[in-house]
C-alpha cells in the first residue's frame, strides 16, 4: 500500500505543488506513482462527494487484502510481479470465479503491456469478482472506520467465501 494524497494535494495544478501541499497537510511529499493516478482518485473524490448513493455503490478496496481473503486469510506466496505470483493469483482466482483464467487471456491478447500490466489486469479482476461474489456482503478494514471531512468513509472492504 502506499499513503493516498490529502484531498487538497488532489487539487494542485502539478506534482511540485501537490509534493508542497500534501507535506503541509501530511509530513510527507507524494511518490510519482500517487501523483500518477490522483486525477483519477479526484474524479471519484468529486462523484462520491456530490451524489451521495453512489457511496454505498462505489468502495475503496486493495488487491492484496482482496487475494488474502479470497485466499482463506492466507497471505499469497509470491510476489504477484513475478512469474509465479502470477500464476498463483490467476488459480486462486479461477477457482472462485471460473471465468478467470479465459478473462486474463482475452485481456493479455487484446492489450500490449506498455498499455495494461499483467497484474493490474489480476488487481481490477480480483476486485470485479469480489463484487459480484459477495453480493454485498462485504467486510470493512478497519471494522468500524472513521469518516473523513466530508462524511466519506475511511475504509478498505473484501469479502471472505
Amino acid at each position: 500500500m502506499f499513503p493516498v494524497p490529502c484531498r487538497a494535494a488532489l487539487y494542485a495544478e502539478g506534482y511540485r505543488g501537490a509534493c508542497d501541499i500534501n507535506e503541509r497537510h501530511t509530513g510527507r511529499r507524494l511518490s510519482r506513482q500517487t501523483w500518477n493516478i490522483a486525477g483519477k482518485i479526484r474524479e471519484v473524490d468529486d462523484l462520491l462527494r456530490s451524489r451521495p448513493p453512489a457511496r454505498g455503490v462505489v468502495r475503496e478496496i486493495h488487491p492484496e487484502v482482496l487475494f488474502w481473503a479470497l485466499n482463506g486469510g492466507k497471505s499469497m506466496k509470491s510476489n504477484k510481479r513475478t512469474d509465479d505470483g502470477f500464476k498463483e493469483r490467476v488459480q486462486l482466482l479461477e477457482l472462485r470465479y471460473p471465468e478467470s483464467q479465459a478473462i486474463v487471456a482475452s485481456v493479455l491478447n487484446e492489450f500490449a503491456r506498455k498499455d495494461v500490466e499483467r497484474d493490474d489486469i489480476l488487481d481490477a479482476l480480483a476486485a470485479a469478482a469480489t463484487g459480484k461474489l459477495s453480493r454485498g456482503s462485504l467486510r470493512s478494514l478497519p471494522e468500524h472506520p472513521d469518516r473523513d471531512s466530508t462524511g466519506l468513509p475511511m475504509q478498505i472492504v473484501y469479502w471472505r467465501p
